[in-house]
């Protein structure tokens, strides 16, 4: 009778500690939000990270404002950087962000000045938490630069 109880226990340990591990705990842990005017446009938190997702900016204007907030295990970054780069991984643009404040905050225009002669452009995110840095967003223009109207 003993070892079948001691089986059972072990069985029994196995199951649950596979079950615990299995799921993902939605506090804490890395993610980020972009907003589009205060509206949530993308989001995405623990191994959804893994896949980058295309940011349509087609319908925007170029008054319009496009901000992110990135988070590190529930808090936010330290000297963080939003950059711009082409297809070909060179820095178009970078804005700088103080330590304070969450949203990290950039008018569309500015994203859409830098669609001259580019075909791919893509959204980065770095701080001293993540300084190799990782790659938000491909973004997706409209055919003619808004930013010119």
């Amino acid at each position: 009778m003993l070892p079948i109880k001691k089986s059972l226990f072990a069985v029994t340990a196995i199951a649950l500690s596979a079950t615990l591990f299995s799921f993902t705990s939605p506090f804490g842990g890395e993610g980020f939000e972009v907003f589009l005017n205060n509206k949530v446009v993308l989001q995405q938190f623990g191994n959804s990270m893994n896949t980058v997702k295309t940011l349509s900016l087609e319908q925007a204007s170029p008054n319009d404002e496009l901000a992110i907030v990135y988070h590190h295990c529930g808090k936010y970054g330290k000297n963080r950087v939003i950059t711009i780069k082409d297809g070909q991984n060179n820095t178009l643009k970078k804005w700088s962000f103080k330590d304070e404040g969450a949203k990290m905050v950039c008018k569309v225009k500015d994203i859409l000045g830098l669609r001259k002669g580019n075909t791919a452009l893509n959204l980065y995110y770095s701080s001293s938490e993540l300084p190799k840095g990782r790659q938000i967003a491909s973004l997706s223009l409209p055919a003619s630069n808004l930013a010119s109207r």
